[in-house]
């Protein structure tokens, strides 16, 4: 026997469709701070997503209207599209989520067979292959002008140059003189050259809580997070196993050296902490089953999240961590499943 009731009794669109509710306060402000290209994204991989599914489920012989009404490839593609640059090109968003859906998903028999959590599959594609869009073309939230929605549409689909001469007329898009990395590529950058915390430390990069825009994007993000505890839909463990072992070992480090490590609030309210806690790693498919095994997932994620952040080479580490404890997976639900009452399970 298993600990694994999580949710209460609904049918997986249902579950889903709340799910991308809890969305919404976060996609606001997603869109407030970073412009309109996150809306794009989100269109564009949902189709992609959707046509995908469609042709494999034909292939396969299987009724294609009664998976799709699950909406889980319209929540895979909107998780992948929030995880990707608010500027990125109509092709990254295409790559990455084609190899969501056929590979993180299909390839392993379709929703409830997969083993890796099929947008962080995407996501880490597209990251590995192209490490320079995927760090470049962030909208500064303390930029005064975002760009149109026009002009947003007209940059994620037209190729451009990249940027060279900034002097040169048509050197390149004039969204490219407003595009940068996020705060937390920033940051990791200049504590890697030798600076201080204190020395690097301005409003572009540092908010109230966390990272410049990105603080507000992760609040209601916990917003949407809480409503799904509230609504039983998500199990309370990953979240705060993993967002308290980031604040842990965030604290630890940042007693040890205030100059070099990251406060521990910055480490929760910057980059994807919220939406990787409530809405990523709590796949029901992809996590540990029973209670204790969900505390011991989200341990190992915010242990490899902080590892990652801290000392590996990409500025945000939740992908990784998640795709690792992923693997963890059936270990984890080996080990901490209950006895049979009346009954002892002997294990090697």
């Amino acid at each position: 026997m298993t600990d694994s009731t999580l949710i209460t009794p609904q049918s997986v669109g249902s579950v889903m469709r709340q799910l991308l509710l809890a969305l919404i306060p976060g996609v606001l402000a997603y869109v407030y701070f970073f412009g309109y290209g996150v809306l794009f994204n989100m269109l564009l991989a949902s189709v992609v997503a959707v046509t995908s599914e469609a042709l494999i489920l034909w292939w396969r012989r299987k009724p294609v209207g009664f998976f799709l009404r699950d909406y889980s490839a319209i929540v895979t593609a909107v998780l992948l599209a929030l995880c990707l640059p608010s500027l990125a090109p109509w092709w990254l968003v295409t790559i990455a989520t084609l190899f969501a859906i056929i590979v993180g998903k299909h390839l392993y028999g379709g929703l409830g067979q997969n083993l890796f959590n099929p947008a962080m599959i995407g996501y880490v594609v597209v990251m590995i292959s192209f490490p320079q869009v995927m760090t470049t073309q962030w909208f500064n939230a303390s930029q005064q002008s975002k760009p149109g929605l026009i002009d947003t549409i007209i940059h994620q689909t037209t190729p451009h140059k990249p940027k060279q001469n900034p002097g040169k007329p048509g050197a390149h898009s004039k969204i490219d003189s407003i595009t940068s990395a996020t705060p937390l590529d920033k940051v990791k950058s200049e504590l890697e050259r030798g600076k201080t915390l204190s020395e690097i430390r301005h409003p572009q990069l540092f908010g109230l809580l966390g990272s410049s825009g990105w603080e507000w994007v992760n609040f209601f993000f916990l917003l949407g997070g809480l409503w799904l505890l509230y609504r039983k839909l998500i199990g309370w463990q990953i979240p705060v196993a993993m967002l308290g072992t980031m604040f842990l070992m965030a604290g630890l480090f940042y007693v040890y050296d205030s100059d070099n490590y990251l406060p521990p609030l910055f480490q929760l309210f910057s980059g994807g902490a919220m939406l990787g806690a409530f809405f990523i790693a709590t796949d029901p498919v992809t996590c540990a089953a029973t209670h204790r095994g969900r505390l011991y997932f989200g341990i190992g994620v915010g242990l490899f999240t902080y590892i990652i952040r801290t000392w590996g080479g990409y500025p945000d580490g939740i992908a990784f961590a998640v795709l690792l404890m992923n693997m963890a997976t059936p270990t984890l639900d080996y080990y901490t499943q209950s006895d049979a009452f009346g009954h002892k399970t002997r294990k090697p």
